[in-house]
């Protein structure tokens, strides 16, 4: 497991023909690969702890201080300025906490220039390992490509991994909607409002990803060299795919408000059995509470109390209530 805390830079140079993979370079030695305009330079920081590091980097590709505030600072909307010389892109990637059994998310910075990338990581997760693996086995365009398609295939990336964190909740509600049908209890009330804080958490990472790629694919038809007219056919495809995650996060949105009034029902529900239970044994006994105190009264002259059969006799009727008043309530569908 590598260690998050430690900023580790990894630089990738290609072209159709060659790739270049480097490790540990400093800010002045990545901006000299960037000299180069006939390859695309990806750089990436990730485990962005060392701020001086982030400086370094800031100062030697002239970035303005506004954006290595926003670099530094990880609580970022997801959003696209251009800058002239580049192009400055938050997004946020969700990923799923298996110990806290809850969603975060991790800002992704991106600086799109010219001819270079640099990506920013809170930590070293290898969410971009697929990439890598395309540009070294030279598949598809991105070896072909500039680095505005490299943007789109790392944002893409991003959007798929929405997908993988839906999944994992539509297996999550799924399993607990039978589990508020069969056990309404505050430990489950508990569940779901985590569970719509999720949803909450998913909703403000995704819906500025859509008003990104718009940004970014009007950037293309504005004629900015930054993002080429043949790139915007893949951003709107990652936008559909944006449009997707929207959607299911929507539905499974109104699947936890659903479930909340599920529960809701189903506890008012056993409220209800509880509370027809204990009305019937009370307006049974009422009758009987009644003989008895009638016969508990300390009268000397109770011509009942003389009689032979009088205490089978009281029984017999009391008897005799309780079958007459529970085929009632049986006939009624009380019980």
């Amino acid at each position: 497991m590598p260690n998050n805390k430690q900023t580790n830079v990894s630089v990738f140079q290609y072209d159709s023909k060659e790739l270049k993979e480097m490790e540990g370079l400093s800010p002045e030695e990545c901006l000299s690969l960037t000299k180069n305009k006939r390859k695309v330079t990806w750089v990436t920081l990730e485990g962005i702890s060392e701020s001086g590091l982030i400086q370094k980097f800031a100062s030697s590709f002239d970035l303005h201080p506004l954006v290595t505030e926003d670099i530094s600072h990880t609580r970022q909307r997801p959003k696209v300025e251009d800058y002239d010389e580049y192009l400055y892109i938050v997004v946020r990637m969700p990923f799923y906490n298996n110990k806290s059994d809850n969603i975060n998310t991790e800002q992704i910075s991106f600086i799109l220039g010219r001819n270079y990338v640099l990506t920013f990581q809170e930590k070293r997760i290898g969410i971009f390992d697929p990439v890598r693996e395309r540009l070294r086995k030279g598949k598809g365009r991105a070896r072909r490509s500039g680095p505005d398609f490299l943007t789109y295939a790392l944002l893409d990336l991003v959007v798929d991994h929405f997908f993988v964190i839906l999944e994992k909740l539509g297996e999550k509600i799924g399993s607990m909607e039978e589990q508020v049908l069969k056990d309404p209890s505050p430990k489950m009330l508990q569940k779901i409002r985590n569970l719509k804080r999720e949803m909450l958490v998913l909703r403000k990472s995704v819906w500025p990803l859509r008003e990104l790629l718009l940004s970014m694919e009007r950037e293309s038809s504005s004629k900015n060299p930054l993002v080429k007219k043949e790139t915007a056919v893949y951003l709107r495809d990652v936008y559909d795919h944006t449009i997707q995650v929207i959607d299911t996060t929507e539905t499974f949105r109104d699947m936890a408000s659903g479930m909340l009034d599920i529960y809701l029902s189903s506890l008012s529900n056993r409220m209800n059995e509880i509370m027809k239970v204990l009305t019937v044994i009370g307006t049974i006994f009422i009758p009987l509470t009644f003989i008895t105190g009638l016969y508990g009264m300390n009268f000397r002259f109770m011509p009942e109390l003389e009689h032979p059969l009088g205490y089978p006799a009281v029984l017999s009727f009391m008897a005799l209530a309780i079958i007459i008043m529970l085929y009632d309530f049986k006939r009624k569908y009380w019980m």
